[in-house]
């Protein structure tokens, strides 16, 4: 996923939206840089609050396969059947297997804390 211009990069101020664990390192610390930077992401914690089947959809449509999380305990804990479901199917089942934090803004999104992710928001 290139970067873009500057000019495609969603502004402070605008809507964000954050998809994460509250119980996540990775999430908490991309959270903080995030309202250190200045931006206020509206936070879905995908445990407690699920992801919308819009929402899967959107994600599994940008990230594909990429979207599932195969560290976490949630993936190591799965049937081998569950492994081999369709992806969509496999988040709506099991949200706490999406990678994350999965963050959105003017229709920009972004998957996991890496040097680019953070580059694309200005952290």
């Amino acid at each position: 996923m290139g970067l873009g211009s500057v000019a495609e990069w969603p502004m402070k101020g605008g809507k964000m939206r954050f998809f994460g664990l509250k119980s996540c390192d990775t999430c908490r610390q991309a959270l903080a840089a995030l309202r250190r930077a200045g931006h206020e992401p509206v936070v879905t914690d995908v445990r407690a609050d699920g992801v919308a089947a819009t929402d899967i959809a959107r994600i599994v449509d940008t990230f594909g396969p990429e979207a599932v999380n195969r560290a976490s305990a949630t993936w190591r804990a799965l049937s081998d059947d569950e492994r081999n479901l369709p992806v969509a199917e496999l988040l709506a089942r099991h949200p706490t297997v999406m990678k994350r934090p999965v963050i959105e803004a003017e229709g920009v999104w972004t998957i996991g804390w890496d040097s680019a992710s953070r580059l694309r928001w200005n952290c």
